[in-house]
């Protein structure tokens, strides 16, 4: 491991001093799922990390950090956590202790913090919000209305057509987003929204449908400063032929084909440059990972979405592309400086399905035993990024098991040198994998095959 120092060594003393504390930085992860488990396992790849913790982490997390049962919305706990144990930087993984202001208690508690502020995060937090700042910025988007009646959102989806885009106001986990055929279908999610309150008192924003192939682009932001990662796609019905209800996302991929050089220069100054800098004029400065869920319409590249930090599933196949020591990418942004190294991707294509259980994203079940994913690792192009796990207690076992614990459970990720052999050898090791209450899709990519 390369020896990388960012404070001068002086005044050092051999006997309070641990050696782990010379040989890399200790850096905390916020949160429990496959987004968070990428995270780490690129920063295992680090020559300048020499000891992880994740709060609270998961089963396959626990194979490359030390996890600690801290929850991510626990921001005291983690605060003092990260002063007791000496944590040189955390990074937040999930977007809830982000809007509660774990960047805020951080940075007053003298903490270094890897993402954006409570006000900035209103980006993700509140789609009302984001939809005012691209309107007055001249951001390309959607038209939309912003309703907190029932009634008024009614009259107002019946005067136009079909289909049309209901988005609830605040965070969802990702489901929050519903696209009726018909009238009958947008009332039962405008009462799910706005009448029985399924995600919590808000409004809903009603935009018009746009079409066209979607896409990812994540950059970490600092103020002005915009610096674009590579591109993905995912997936988030749950059915193949994009079937079924919208999830979290069912698999993604990266690079991608389809999007030009021009097109990437045109998202970067039109939309991720430009929202950047309205953060700044509104007095709410991104720090952090912002996250451009873009589509290419007919009529240029818009806006469908913003989140304030890294995609779940995209961050699984963006991350193991990366190059460049993610530490270093981090710390730069966390300390407002120009040191931001060169940043460098594999020459590969990287894919992914995600495992999920059965009845996700409705109700499902949890408990049941996953076995197989060591057979499934034994080509080394695979990585499996563990999702919604935990070790149980299993009768007649002398050690715990493995079992799903989460709507969505496993990511099986290849890379190759084309995407039909990353697609191929993922799907191959996803084969391997032995469970009684999981499903996935198998069409992942289908917008380039």
């Amino acid at each position: 491991m390369a020896l990388v120092y960012h404070k001068p060594l002086t005044g050092i003393d051999p006997d309070t001093v641990s050696l782990e504390s010379l040989v890399g930085r200790r850096v905390l992860v916020v949160g429990s799922g496959g987004r968070e488990h990428a995270i780490v396992d690129a920063l295992s790849r680090s020559g300048s990390v020499g000891k992880i913790y994740c709060a609270p982490g998961n089963a396959g997390i626990a194979a490359q950090a030390e996890c600690v049962p801290i929850r991510e919305t626990d921001i005291q706990a983690l605060v003092d956590f990260a002063s007791q144990n000496s944590i040189d930087l955390t990074v937040v993984g999930p977007e809830v202790p982000l809007s509660m202001g774990i960047a805020d208690a951080f940075t007053a508690a003298g903490l270094r913090i890897f993402g954006p502020s409570a006000a900035a995060a209103r980006i993700e937090s509140s789609k009302d919000f984001a939809k005012r700042l691209m309107a007055k910025y001249d951001v390309p988007t959607a038209a939309y209305r912003t309703f907190d009646s029932y009634d008024e959102a009614l009259e107002y989806v019946r005067a136009g057509k079909f289909p049309v885009v209901l988005k609830y106001d605040g965070l969802a986990a990702g489901k929050g987003v519903v696209i009726p055929e018909n009238l009958q279908e947008a009332e039962e999610a405008l009462r799910d929204m706005l009448l029985d309150d399924r995600f919590g008192k808000g409004k809903v924003v009603i935009e018009e449908f746009l079409t066209g192939p979607e896409f990812s682009f994540m950059c970490f932001v600092d103020g002005l400063k915009v610096y674009p990662l590579a591109l993905s796609q995912d997936h988030k019905r749950a059915f193949d032929g994009d079937k079924g209800p919208n999830t979290g996302g069912m698999g993604a991929y990266s690079p991608l084909p389809f999007i030009s050089r021009e097109d990437e220069d045109y998202a970067m100054e039109h939309i991720m440059k430009k929202v950047a800098a309205g953060m700044v004029s509104e007095g709410c400065p991104f720090k952090g990972v912002l996250y451009g869920g873009l589509m290419k319409t007919p009529d240029g590249i818009k806006v469908i979405e913003f989140n304030c930090r890294f995609g779940d599933p995209e961050t699984e196949v963006v991350l193991p592309r990366l190059e460049t020591d993610i530490y270093l990418m981090f710390s730069a942004v966390a300390d407002s400086d120009s040191s931001m190294p060169p940043v460098k991707w594999a020459d590969n294509v990287v894919l992914g399905f995600v495992m999920a259980s059965k009845g996700y994203p409705g109700s499902y079940e949890k408990g049941f035993e996953i076995s197989g994913l060591e057979d499934a690792m034994s080509d080394p192009a695979v990585r499996i990024y563990q999702m919604g796990t935990k070790l149980a207690e299993a009768e007649g076992r002398e050690s715990p098991v493995l079992v799903t614990s989460g709507g969505r459970v496993l990511m099986v990720v290849a890379a190759a040198p084309t995407a039909l052999e990353a697609r191929d050898k993922a799907l191959a090791a996803v084969g391997k994998i032995r469970c009684a209450n999981l499903f996935n899709r198998t069409d992942i990519g289908h917008w380039i095959f």
